[in-house]
């Protein structure tokens, strides 16, 4: 496909797409409640006569080309946030204390304009594309379960492609990075046990306070000593309670705490030494520690060759000067991780801000806004990145 008929054909579904946009933003639903907006997704589908499986919330679609060949997928995630929106426009948020401040409305409206461009050009399609419209993102990890109930097979999914709206950008903009992009939760329980006694006879009780402030102290050591400045780490203890007077010696201290890092090896590294801390600083002063490990999403970690894809089509439909490499990951989370942990893929920014309109809060804002022109510039984008992943291989783009 030419990069201009896509860039063609999408702004001239623009407004369509601005309305699916609107009718997701004026209807939010969070993470596995998203059943209206799955419906909405299904009926649209239906109409442009295009495949479709449910399970829960989860909706997959597939596009069948005319010719044999591989299959890509495109990923959306669809649920919103518990934020009650402050900006008065037309398509406010009618849910109170409900709202897509991550621009997921965002992502369903540009799959769903993606998917419009590519139905209508199956002829041009050698092999499939999968439409991924992901529930519980900001919750439960929805992409994991996709990925358990097999989105990635029958037809097997040979790469994945996503995108999420970034506020920091302005409109036009696209941000590719090799490598790790996104990093890996893991959350930390630290329980740790002294002996209750009274605040005038410390030498009576084994003080759970003291201990769990050295704790704290020699957990925010660890990045700087078990981590190479050449990688990223963070440990943030988030929560302390103990204690139930001024003069009373605490016997018990509960903390939490999370870590992000971008690769298995230093978060196995880490964990190892936090359990260190906790058990041995904990025993040094007589007590006891505990340690409880929840582990949430994995690192993201893009793949180089479907990077450069994602980056040699942007600047084909955008231009020269749309790219941004970004230098290093953020160590907030994205579940699209489970995508692309097993096949290649690649996930990427597009700029959503335009501080002439005032739009430039951050995610998860109360005020965040997006400037819909981008809707129809993803829309684009996605189309001719699925195109030209299906065309690789055989020497010209499908």
């Amino acid at each position: 496909m030419d990069a201009r008929e896509i860039r063609a054909a999408a702004e001239s579904i623009r407004e369509w797409i601005i309305g699916h946009r609107r009718a997701f933003h004026m209807n939010p639903e969070l993470g596995l409640e998203e059943i209206e907006t799955a419906d909405a997704i299904e009926s649209c589908l239906e109409g442009l006569g295009i495949d479709r499986t449910r399970r829960g919330t989860a909706v997959v679609g597939i596009i069948r080309g005319s010719r044999p060949g591989g299959t890509v997928a495109l990923r959306a995630d669809i649920d919103a946030l518990p934020i009650k929106e402050e900006r008065d426009v037309p398509y406010r948020s009618r849910r109170e204390g409900v709202m897509h401040a991550c621009g997921h409305d965002g992502h369903a409206a540009i799959l769903l304009g993606a998917a419009r461009i590519l139905a209508e050009r199956r002829a041009s399609l050698a092999g499939n594309v999968k439409l991924f419209f992901q529930p519980a993102e900001e919750t439960e990890g929805g992409a994991l379960t996709m990925v358990r109930d097999g989105c990635l097979e029958d037809p097997r999914v040979d790469a994945v492609f996503g995108l999420h709206l970034m506020p920091y950008l302005p409109v036009g903009k696209v941000e590719v990075k090799k490598g790790a992009l996104n990093g890996a939760s893991t959350k930390l329980k630290i329980v740790v046990r002294g002996k209750g006694g009274h605040g005038a006879y410390p030498e009576s009780g084994i003080d759970a306070v003291l201990i769990a402030s050295n704790v704290v102290m020699s957990l925010n050591a660890l990045v700087s000593r078990y981590v190479s400045p050449l990688e990223q780490a963070v440990i943030t203890v988030g929560t302390i309670a103990g204690g139930a007077s001024a003069n009373i010696i605490a016997d018990e201290v509960r903390m939490s705490a999370t870590m992000r890092t971008t690769s298995d090896e230093v978060r196995t590294t880490l964990l190892e030494r936090a359990r260190a801390v906790v058990e041995g600083v904990s025993a040094a002063f007589g007590g006891s520690g505990e340690l409880a490990v929840t582990y949430g999403y994995e690192a993201l970690v893009n793949h180089a060759a479907e990077v450069d894809l994602v980056g040699d089509a942007a600047l084909e439909l955008l231009g020269p000067g749309s790219v941004v490499w970004k230098e290093k990951p953020s160590m907030g989370v994205e579940d699209f991780s489970y995508f692309i942990k097993d096949r290649p893929g690649a996930f990427y920014h597009l700029g959503c801000g335009n501080p002439l309109k005032g739009i430039a809060a951050p995610l998860h804002s109360a005020a965040f806004e997006i400037d819909e022109d981008c809707l129809s510039l993803g829309a684009a984008l996605q189309a001719l990145v699925a195109s030209r992943a299906l065309g690789r291989g055989k020497g010209e783009a499908s």
